[in-house]
């Protein structure tokens, strides 16, 4: 609820501070006392654009806050905590206009966007004004009218938690098809280098450890020469080096015995005799396994010759990265399969949940329908007593596809003289009469929704009498539960009051400033009074006046 309003320096106001009740909140006065400039101001704490125009003084900033009270507000605290915003129960909305007509908003005390602001006052106020687009215009406050009176709202939350894990598993669903068909376009292409490179077979480092063996292939009779004339030279000479080597060892030998230092060194010779010995042999050994095969070159050759060929098709440069590749065409091949498999166990997921979906939407269907009717007729006989008994409100159901707010379209459609001819309510309601409907609509939902404060700026536009007096008993119905701010010139509505306002102009300083008053019981009676016979009200006026207050 809105618990207090200060303006400063904006239109004729100077500066003003208003603390508003629980209930039913009355606003009079005469006309061009400033009524029309309150809600211009509350306005601009709902996010309405403004400029230097409002300003008072030119040269002074213009200043609007109102602090409300979200104790009980759940879509607003969730607002603050979804912005990082101080959550408290008290909220404070500032806006401040500079001279040169630049604004800045704040929500309790950190600056904001206008955006936030407006998307904020949606949780705070529902204002009403003559010749607004009033929500009642879209399809999902129809909706959610219509939903609060049958009561549906529990079986639209829980089709919102399964609709949307429908329409998450519908999602991958759609994913995996399409990651499917790409696959499957690929999968010829991939199916074939695959046979390519599995028909090759190759093993880890082949294509190099077949080089290197081709190399020795290649020279393997220029190898076998040279190894076979080092080992001559070591071992087969007529004077072959190992020998040589064993009679200087044998000389070193016989020197031990003359010098310390010669014995370690015959051990090293001995030693380096050996390791020679056993060098000449395995050259030996090499030199016999070498041997030129044609044939082993040509099986070589053409083995790399297909390898090579791949590694230029694939562009890598080894036998590694070819494996690699490989096994990457046989992951893509063998994840086709795996996605039918997972497709399958979806579609069945994505059946059983859109069954849970329709049966719900089937239940909130079928409220809507049964309710449908008489809620038409209820809201019917409400704006008859406000003053339109000639107007109806029909309300059309059709089928839809599934969605998030069940299977139904919503249709309010509205007839303002009984001539059959139903249309779209924006077409052919006016200001008034959608806000008498917007208050006999809600009337009737009051106690399954929860509304923000309601304003409705002269809702009485065109009616009197009787019809005024009703309105003002819905009104005053509607405030047990919600807090309601009116501006109204009736007297019937305003003897409603539980708070009654009046505006007024005042001259100060050599210029006409806007005041306001909460007025007391006295008080009302002869605004009351003056409202029902003129400026200077006769005895029987006040009578009246104060039978209507205290009725």
């Amino acid at each position: 609820m809105l618990q207090h309003l200060h303006i400063q320096n904006y239109a004729i106001i100077d500066n003003l501070q208003i603390d508003f009740s629980k209930g039913l909140n009355i606003i009079t006065g005469e006309t061009g006392a400033g009524k029309s400039i309150l809600m211009g101001a509350l306005n601009l704490i709902l996010g309405q654009r403004a400029d230097s125009s409002v300003l008072n003084q030119s040269d002074q900033k213009c200043f609007v806050e109102g602090v409300f009270d979200i104790k009980n507000n759940h879509q607003a605290k969730q607002f603050l905590l979804a912005n990082e915003l101080d959550e408290e129960e008290s909220l404070c909305i500032r806006r401040e206009i500079a001279a040169n007509g630049k604004s800045r908003s704040f929500i309790n005390d950190t600056p904001v966007t206008l955006a936030q602001v407006k998307t904020l006052s949606i949780y705070l106020v529902d204002l009403h004004q003559q010749f607004d687009t009033l929500d009642i215009n879209t399809e999902n406050f129809q909706r959610e009218i219509l939903d609060a009176y049958a009561s549906n709202v529990e079986w639209v939350k829980e089709l919102q938690i399964q609709f949307g894990q429908y329409a998450s598993v519908k999602k991958q669903l759609e994913q995996l098809k399409q990651q499917q068909l790409d696959a499957e376009r690929e999968s010829e292409y991939n199916q074939f280098l695959f046979n390519e490179l599995q028909e090759l077979d190759l093993k880890e480092n082949e294509l190099e450890e077949l080089d290197a063996e081709l190399k020795i292939l290649n020279n393997a009779e220029n190898i076998k020469q040279q190894l076979s004339g080092i080992y001559h030279s070591l071992k087969e000479d007529e004077q072959p080096l190992v020998q040589q080597l064993k009679l200087l060892l044998n000389k070193i030998k016989g020197l031990e015995s003359f010098h310390p230092g010669i014995g370690k060194l015959s051990e090293r010779l001995s030693v380096s005799v050996i390791e020679i010995e056993d060098i000449a042999n395995e050259l030996e050994d090499i030199e016999q396994k070498v041997n030129f095969d044609a044939e082993r070159i040509a099986i070589i050759n053409e083995r790399i010759s297909a390898g090579y060929k791949l590694l230029k098709k694939h562009g890598v440069q080894d036998t590694a990265q070819l494996l690699a590749i490989r096994e990457s065409l046989e992951q893509k091949l063998d994840s086709v399969q795996s996605l039918s498999a997972s497709i399958t166990a979806l579609e069945k997921e994505e059946n059983i949940l859109l069954t849970v979906c329709t049966e719900t939407a089937n239940k909130i269907s079928y409220n809507r329908k049964k309710f449908a009717k008489p809620f038409a007729e209820n809201v019917n006989k409400l704006i008859a007593r406000v003053g339109m008994p000639n107007a109806q409100l029909k309300i059309n159901i059709s089928d839809a596809a599934l969605s998030l707010s069940g299977t139904d379209n919503i249709e309010f459609s509205f007839d303002a003289n009984k001539s059959n001819r139903f249309e779209p309510l924006g077409k052919v309601a006016s200001g008034g009469e959608l806000s008498r409907l917007m208050l006999s609509i809600k009337s009737l939902v009051a106690e399954k929704l929860s509304l923000p404060t309601l304003i409705f700026d002269e809702i009485d536009t065109g009616i009197s009498g009787e019809a005024a007096k009703q309105v003002g008993i819905i009104m005053k119905d509607l405030s047990h539960a919600h807090q309601l701010i009116a501006i109204t010139h009736q007297p019937q509505i305003a003897a409603r009051a539980s708070a009654h306002y009046f505006v007024y102009k005042e001259q100060k300083g050599g210029k006409i400033t806007t005041g306001v008053k909460l007025l007391n019981e006295e008080e009302r009676i002869t605004a009351i009074a003056k409202m029902l016979s003129g400026e200077k009200p006769t005895a029987a006026a006040i009578e009246n006046a104060r039978e209507m207050v205290e009725s």
